[in-house]
């Protein structure tokens, strides 16, 4: 019987193969009909403008005081801003930042901080500490970011083992500015 059982299975097999060998269509013998070219026009070879540097580090908008020691007004305003250039950091900090959220802080950033500049990732997976942070090519203690979480209204960065590393508040359209907690100046912006 594990004769018979064998042969036929045998048999089944050959049966089965030589039925696949012609099933295949035949213009996959002489492949696919070739497709026409599309025409080309002249290429222009020109020298691309080298990239715009990182933007400095920006003024610490939390003080209520100006660079010269000068007491700013409560709208942000300063009389000299036209003269100093800084009209524009000005309206910045005069616009309300609405609440953060994770959801307004998460992606990728450019890091610029004392040492250097850098990128940072964040991920709303949920890591020790808080959600995962990923820094790339950073300096000192930015190098060690490994979590993040929104507390109030400020940007918390931290270690792998769940020790603040920096405290950043917004200063503007994705951006947000702090120091870490050895002193250095931190800011991430896209």
């Amino acid at each position: 019987m594990n004769q018979a059982l064998r042969t036929t299975a045998v048999l089944a097999v050959l049966l089965a193969a030589a039925g696949c060998s012609r099933s295949v269509p035949s213009y996959y013998d002489s492949g696919p009909a070739p497709l026409t070219p599309a025409p080309t026009g002249r290429v222009a070879a020109n020298q691309l403008p080298p990239p715009p540097p990182p933007p400095p580090p920006g003024n610490d908008f939390d003080s209520a005081t100006d660079s010269d020691g000068a007491e700013a007004s409560p709208s942000g305003d300063q009389s000299d801003a036209s003269a100093t250039g800084d009209q524009q950091n000005t309206q910045v900090a005069a616009v309300s930042q609405p609440a953060l959220s994770r959801n307004s802080v998460l992606g990728a950033y450019k890091v610029t901080t004392d040492g250097g500049n850098c990128q940072i990732i964040l991920s709303l997976t949920k890591w020790s500490g808080g959600y995962r942070a990923a820094s790339r090519g950073c300096p000192g203690r930015v190098a060690d970011v490994s979590a993040w979480d929104v507390s109030g209204s400020q940007v918390v960065l931290k270690d792998g083992s769940g020790s603040n590393v920096a405290n950043l508040s917004s200063s503007g359209d994705s951006r947000y500015e702090g120091r870490t907690t050895g002193g250095q100046s931190i800011s991430l912006y896209r």
